[in-house]
């Protein structure tokens, strides 16, 4: 299987090729939770909606730790290709998957044991409680698929291939939909049925794309024998993949927090911002796909000496994302009650949404210059740096905003909706500040 080469060529056309799978991928695992609750909402019981609308946010922020150990991979592979080192790529992968193996099964563990107080800090309703630990538990069951899936495709991302981790998650979204209907629709297995259909899909998708990679005669071979972590880089590994881990973290926990706070603030104002957050998931997916992109490009580009092709790249990067974004602050400007009437006909929550809408519409731009930047900074392996500033802005700027509007604010809903891009533009600045300073030391870095 030949390597994609991302130091060569025209740069907006390598990025834009590189990038559009990955952005496809998104979209696809998003609409992953959106046919789960499709499916409840259409044969089951509204405690069974909860169950998997609670449910999800749980698995949400496990595979949010997943993906942000896996992007590690990602950017180390990319680093030793662009080295053409292979014998440490293959290494690499060796450590990767042995390490997400492990990981697999005591993040498994430690999930059905502390699902319970788990589910009880986020607010579980009483009435949906133990489907939702029903759901929580089958989930948690098929980590290993989700840690191996992840794993497969941060490692072929590092590669320089993002097109087939694009048709692997194509084809898991296929299965789980058939799955959800046969299980849920046509055996009455409820919630039971759905986060099984999730497990069954992530594994028949894992397996199919071990077996293709086996075939296409892969770097790696999959022997039980090349399952062997060295030592120099499982720390590397960790050093690059736990700070965006915990940076990823951070923001779930201050986007929960905003959730309940606004929950508070009556019936209205929570469904305003639901529908709003379902927006901010598509407006902002260009951002993340093309910093995710954008991380590999780096590392691959620094790790071929060429910072400057990277520099350029993120420039790009960042001009193509904001146009896709601005596209949707347009439309919430322009006419916020047509994006609000796709999800609610109701009156009162238009007339809630529409000054949330345009004040909350500007962080669509402004938090996605701020990814684009991270992106770029994590292909440098500035990590750290990434992760205090990712938390920074969660714990010391949107939480205390959203304790201080919700507290003296609460009926003010266009005032509640300046907190998200308030919060991005801060970060935006100070961000932007550190990549142009630190640019020439980028520039002339050489990555061990």
């Amino acid at each position: 299987m030949k390597e994609n080469n991302l130091t060569e060529g025209n740069i907006l056309k390598t990025l834009l090729l590189f990038a559009v799978p990955f952005l496809i991928a998104n979209i696809l695992q998003s609409l992953y939770g959106a046919v789960d609750l499709f499916v409840i909402g259409k044969y089951c019981t509204a405690e069974s909606v909860a169950a998997v609308s609670t449910g999800t946010q749980v698995t949400q922020i496990i595979t949010s730790l997943i993906t942000g150990l896996t992007l590690g991979s990602t950017i180390i592979i990319g680093e030793y290709m662009g080295r053409k080192e292979y014998e440490r790529v293959k290494k690499t992968i060796g450590t990767t998957l042995t390490i997400f193996a492990g990981f697999a099964v005591l993040l498994t563990i430690l999930l059905l044991a502390f699902e319970r107080p788990l589910l009880t800090i986020l607010g579980t309703p009483a009435e949906s409680f133990e489907l939702t630990m029903q759901y929580v538990a089958i989930c948690a069951m098929g980590n290993i698929f989700i840690c191996g899936y992840n794993a497969i495709s941060a490692i072929l991302r590092g590669y320089g291939d993002s097109t087939r981790p694009m048709i692997f998650v194509g084809i898991a979204c296929v299965i789980n939909i058939v799955l959800d209907f046969l299980f849920v629709g046509a055996f009455s297995m409820g919630v039971a049925g759905t986060a099984l259909a999730t497990v069954l899909s992530q594994g028949v998708s894992m397996v199919i794309a071990i077996i293709y990679l086996k075939k296409k005669d892969f770097l790696f071979d999959f022997r039980l024998k090349s399952f062997r972590p060295v030592k120099s880089i499982a720390k590397k590994l960790a050093c690059v993949g736990i700070p965006i881990s915990f940076q990823e973290l951070m923001i779930r926990i201050s986007f929960l927090y905003l959730m309940t706070v606004m929950n508070r603030c009556g019936v209205y104002a929570a469904s305003v911002v639901g529908i709003s957050s379902k927006y901010d998931v598509f407006a902002m997916l260009t951002g993340t796909s093309m910093a995710n992109a954008l991380a590999a490009i780096t590392a691959q580009n620094l790790g071929a000496k060429k910072p400057e092709r990277a520099r350029k790249s993120l420039w790009y990067g960042l001009g193509f994302a904001l146009f896709v974004s601005c596209l949707f602050w347009l439309w919430a400007q322009v006419n916020p009650q047509s994006m609000i009437r796709v999800f609610t006909s109701d009156k009162n929550v238009i007339a809630a949404g529409v000054p949330f809408f345009r004040s909350c519409s500007y962080d669509y731009f402004l938090v996605t210059i701020v990814f684009i930047l991270n992106g770029y900074l994590n292909g440098c392996q500035k990590t750290v740096w990434t992760m205090f500033s990712s938390s920074a802005g969660a714990l010391l700027l949107r939480i205390p905003m959203v304790y201080f509007f919700g507290k003296y604010f609460a009926e003010d809903l266009g005032m509640l909706g300046r907190i998200a891009p308030t919060v991005s533009g801060i970060m935006a600045c100070y961000t932007l500040a550190y990549v142009l300073y630190t640019g020439k030391k980028i520039k002339k870095s050489r990555l061990s």
